[in-house]
């Protein structure tokens, strides 16, 4: 018998061709997201995803402490580890190896908190921002365990895999001044009680809407967005210039189309303009309400009104509350003024030779950019008023007749800046960071939603879930700010979009592991943008350390839970109360309006009874609803014993205004 040949060489021939893991090359060319780099947090007690892009078939290691894992390239070049959980601790070195070894130094693990939304949150402590005591703040800012990560703003229509950032940077008075200031503060008061490194990653974008914050596969479960990422893909701009082109063509369109003008200048204005056949709509009110759901355009409104002879030496005003988007606007065929800005309240002075005694003509020429349109305010915003203060209601039918619509030129593209786009910020901004682990998010964001503030509550939750979703961590803490106080104080009980869109955020609260901030009384009826970020900081900060860390905190203001109609009065029940309610400064009870069977709200007594509050109205018998601030700038002072403010709210569930759009 022949000897038999070692087998040996044999065995370890085959496990080369099977591409074992033992044998293959170190990884070439090895990547990692910017978020892996020197100074960085890592969550503490979870598992923690290491990953990025090599050459395929190679193999990546990955070591830190005592730990060391490996992992084979796959054939898309994509490879990740996964690390055991850390403790709180630091500095370590994380070394990421394969033909060469890419070292990340001072990495801390510790508290990681992604920070996102609009202005509100990416408002910094310096520069446009300026909070309270910026100067002073800035110089305290001496905290080299908290770390801050500023994504760049970015805008993709695909999902991206890299994210655009310097990389990570321990919070000093260089470096925090251009930070967000709500989460700083937030990260601050975080880092004083818990004592371990906190890492912030801020990610926001001023003016944006939610749905720009939001994956196209979530979006599509809605209709209005199905329709939107159609026209998208139907449209897309590849050029700033393609756009402005595209615009400018449009525009030359509508205004040639336009039937109210012949050779360059109005007719429909004119006294002698036929309007008899002009059908009849009632205003003020948007125009998708009243039989056009779906007109862009141009739209010509006329009313006449008599000047009784008693009336007629003065000067007047015409008042038309606001307009969406653009207008121009006539009595008797002289202008008397127009602007283009959707939320701007419409006051024209007539000249004298423009108005006369007996029957006059107003004539209103409303362009709608896009979305919804009219003459939109509420009935008491439409009049003529005197020098004598006397008034002229013009509230009621209008005669109005369409003069271009904008749907035969097919959608408006979107331009390819615009991050008010939906699934845009998601894709650039916020999908890259997946699957970093983290502990939880922030967010600061409602205003640019307020006009479909229904909407909202479909939106945000559906928001907040695709991020829980995708990013694979289970129902991490998502703490939201509620809409601060804004615009002219209230006076009267009105319906208010600023305030169904903070029920709407009050609703999201149904959903497990979410926390709000109440800051209704914390805003600036001038500003948008209020400078009192440290309070809002700390109220987002009292939301994780009850929810998250669960420490013997209070973290909310009464919240509305229940009501009892007892007789003539109406007793309301809430959450929250910690120990009791109060009225601030000890002053009467403000801001609860009361509506019987009519609907009508009007302001109510209110009295605190242990941990309730009983409303009631001398003229109101058989009360049916409370609403509490209600409005964009509410009046309220009812708060609990922790100095924290109630929560905006009312009991019924009658249709608002954008349910009704």
């Amino acid at each position: 018998m022949k000897p038999t040949k070692p087998l040996l060489p044999l065995i370890l021939f085959a496990a080369l061709l099977s591409g074992c893991s033992w044998f293959t090359r170190p990884a070439k060319n090895i990547q990692l997201l910017t978020l892996f780099n020197d100074h960085m947090v890592l969550q503490r007690d979870v598992v923690l995803p290491v990953w990025g892009k090599a050459n395929a078939g190679g193999v990546v290691t990955v070591e830190i402490k005592d730990q060391r894992r490996q992992t084979q390239v796959k054939e898309d070049g994509s490879w990740m580890v996964r690390l055991d959980p850390l403790s709180a601790g630091g500095p370590y070195q994380l070394r990421v190896i394969g033909a060469d070894t890419i070292r990340f130094n001072d990495v801390m693990v510790g508290e990681v908190w992604v920070c996102s939304g609009q202005s509100n949150m990416e408002m910094p402590l310096a520069g446009w921002g300026q909070v309270i005591n910026y100067e002073q703040e800035i110089r305290d800012a001496h905290y080299p365990d908290i770390r801050l990560f500023q994504v760049k703003h970015t805008i993709s229509r695909t999902p991206l895999d890299t994210i655009s950032c310097p990389g990570w940077s321990a919070c000093s008075p260089e470096t925090i001044p251009q930070f967000s200031a709500v989460a700083y503060f937030f990260g601050r008061e975080l880092y004083k009680t818990l004592a371990v490194p906190i890492g912030l990653v801020h990610t926001s974008w001023g003016g944006t809407v939610a749905e720009a914050w939001t994956s196209e596969a979530a979006l599509k479960t809605m209709p209005y967005f199905q329709e939107r990422i159609a026209q998208m893909d139907s449209m897309r701009i590849q050029s700033l210039a393609e756009y402005e082109s595209i615009l400018k063509s449009r525009k030359a369109q509508v205004a040639a189309g336009d039937s109210g003008f012949q050779d360059g200048r109005p007719v429909w204005n004119e006294a002698s303009c036929d309007i008899s056949q002009w059908k009849t709509m009632n205003l003020p009110g948007k125009w998708e309400n009243a039989g056009y759901p779906k007109l862009d355009g141009i739209v010509w409104f006329s009313k006449e009104f008599t000047l009784p002879r008693e009336m007629g030496q003065t000067t007047w005003t015409l008042h038309l509350g606001p307009i969406n988007d653009n207008d121009l606007t006539w009595v008797n065929g002289v202008a008397v003024g127009g602007l283009q800005d959707a939320n701007a309240v419409r006051a024209y002075p007539i000249p004298a030779a423009a108005i006369k005694q007996g029957v006059n003509r107003i004539v209103v020429r409303v362009e709608d950019i896009g979305g919804t349109g009219g003459i939109w305010g509420e009935p008491k915003q439409m009049y003529l008023e005197s020098g004598k203060d006397e008034k002229i209601a013009l509230a009621g039918a209008w005669r109005y007749k369409i003069g271009f619509d904008t749907n035969v030129l097919g959608p408006e593209p979107s331009s390819p800046n615009n991050p008010n786009q939906p699934t845009v910020l998601y894709n650039a901004m916020l999908r890259p960071l997946m699957p970093f682990a983290i502990r939880g998010a922030i967010w600061y964001q409602g205003e640019s939603n307020a006009s479909r503030a229904f909407q909202y509550r479909t939106l945000f939750p559906l928001m907040i879930q695709d991020w829980r979703k995708n990013w694979g961590q289970g129902d991490f803490p998502f703490l939201f700010v509620q809409l601060a106080n804004f615009m002219k104080a209230q006076t009267e009980p009105t319906d208010d979009s600023w305030a169904e869109l903070r029920e709407a955020q009050l609703m999201t609260l149904s959903l497990p592991n979410t926390g709000m901030a109440a800051a209704i009384d914390i805003g600036d009826a001038k500003d948008i943008h209020p400078k009192n970020k440290q309070e809002v900081g700390r109220r987002l900060a009292l939301n994780a350390l009850r929810l998250v860390y669960d420490k013997p905190v209070e973290h909310s203001g009464p919240l509305y839970r229940a009501m009892a109609v007892e007789g003539k009065t109406i007793r309301l029940h809430f959450n929250h109360t910690a120990g009791g309610l109060t009225a601030k400064n000890g002053r009467t009870l403000q801001g609860f309006a009361l509506a019987g069977e009519d609907r009508q709200f009007v302001w109510a007594d209110a009295r605190i009874e242990g941990e309730t509050v009983v409303v009631s109205h001398a003229r109101i018998s058989e009360p049916k609803a409370v609403r509490y601030a209600w409005a964009a700038n509410p009046i309220g002072n009812l708060y609990n014993q922790a100095g924290l403010p109630a929560s905006p709210f009312r009991t019924d569930a009658w249709p608002g205004i954008t349910e009704q759009q």
